[in-house]
């Protein structure tokens, strides 16, 4: 049985793992990553980073290489069917990144792992975390290899079902949609724009489509019974019956699909004495409006920035980020979803929505209001 010994130990190496390894080894941090999987996911579901996030992750050295390999969005509109809503800008926020940035789950990690490996960390895989105590001075940790990993503090960003979480004691209250989601990456004939996002309502519900760098696009929406693969005929039927009246598209090919159940949680607590938690451990909730990453990844460097106060003398600063943090996720799932809810209206339901919306849209505030809540600006001080 070996052992190792470290300063932080971090159980998860998707973005939120990833980014807060990196935090600290750029502050020469002794951290110790490991993961369940033997190679990181090459399929994801999140697709944007937004403002706030790039912002964020300009001091670890990796926004721009994200920038290079994306396509940016400087729009964000709500749709009933062909009707405009909401038109949203980020083209005119104050910041270096006014737009959505379109990007796969997937490269954001491998960037985030160039750029850990070459601040001199690395991942050890396949390594699952089972079981961990904690005493005055660290944590140790057990693997199920038999291994103890020692750490002065162990940062949970092992998703969902966090072993670290459950092990910590810690809570998890919320509920889970009835719908499921179906996801799909698809190749189009049409006319769609590839600088925007847009989230349709329509009364069978709602769909979001997204524009990716490779020219495909990616459709999101809540179905009562999604398949496990959706193939073109079945994305199609999504498009014509939730999507574009006046502008058909046609699905050609369907590169990647999927489906997905989503809870809406946040955790009683980030902290338990030494181990914290993060990300997906921490919070879940509707994709709408595309939060689930960028919280995470803002948590995450948050949350690597405290434990170097911490390690070199601010005892403060871990309950400084859970004082800051955890509102961050109430106001997130808050907004998703209703965004998620709001979409699904008929009748009469749906002429008062629609009205009500339009209306506040005349109004630059309101329109403002949403572009800073959507590319996470409005967290710029937590």
């Amino acid at each position: 049985m070996s052992t190792i010994t470290t300063d932080v130990l971090v159980a998860g190496a998707g973005p939120t793992g990833l980014a807060a390894a990196a935090t600290l080894a750029a502050a020469g941090i002794d951290v110790t990553v490991i993961d369940n999987q033997a190679s990181g996911d090459n399929t994801s579901r999140a697709a944007v980073v937004h403002a706030r996030t790039l912002e964020v992750l300009a001091g670890l050295g990796v926004s721009e290489r994200l920038i290079a390999e994306g396509i940016e969005a400087p729009r964000f509109t709500i749709r009933d069917r062909d009707k405009i809503l909401v038109p949203i800008r980020f083209d005119d926020l104050p910041t270096d990144f006014p737009y959505a940035l379109m990007v796969s789950q997937a490269v954001t990690e491998r960037i985030l792992l160039e750029r850990l490996t070459e601040l001199g960390g690395h991942v050890r895989r396949p390594l699952t975390l089972v079981d961990l105590v904690q005493d005055d001075t660290g944590v140790t940790a057990t693997a199920e290899d038999g291994t103890e990993i020692r750490a002065r503090y162990l940062v949970g960003a092992d998703g969902m079902h966090s072993t670290v979480r459950g092990k910590a004691g810690i809570g998890f209250p919320g509920g889970k949609y009835a719908e499921s989601f179906s996801l799909a990456d698809v190749r189009v004939e049409g006319d769609l724009p590839h600088d925007e996002v847009i989230l349709y309502f329509s009364p069978e519900g709602t769909l979001v489509s997204a524009p990716l760098p490779d020219g495909s696009f990616r459709f999101v929406a809540p179905v009562p019974d999604a398949p496990e693969e959706p193939d073109v005929d079945y994305v199609q039927g999504l498009l014509d019956r939730r999507g574009s009246l006046e502008s058909p598209v046609t699905v050609t090919e369907v590169v990647w699909g999927s489906r997905f159940r989503v809870h809406h949680r946040v955790a009683d607590a980030y902290r338990a004495g030494r181990v914290l938690i993060a990300g997906d451990a921490a919070h879940v909730h509707s994709p709408a409006g595309g939060q689930g990453m960028n919280t995470g990844l803002q948590d995450a460097v948050v949350l690597g920035d405290a434990l170097v106060a911490t390690i070199t003398g601010d005892d403060a600063a871990l309950d400084d980020y859970a004082s800051r943090r955890r509102p961050v996720a109430q106001e997130v799932i808050e907004l998703s979803d209703r965004l998620t809810r709001f979409g699904i209206a008929h009748g009469v339901r749906r002429s008062v929505r629609n009205l009500v919306l339009s209306t506040l849209a005349r109004l630059p505030r309101f329109r403002t209001m949403l572009a800073w809540r959507l590319s996470g600006l409005v967290y710029r001080d937590r």
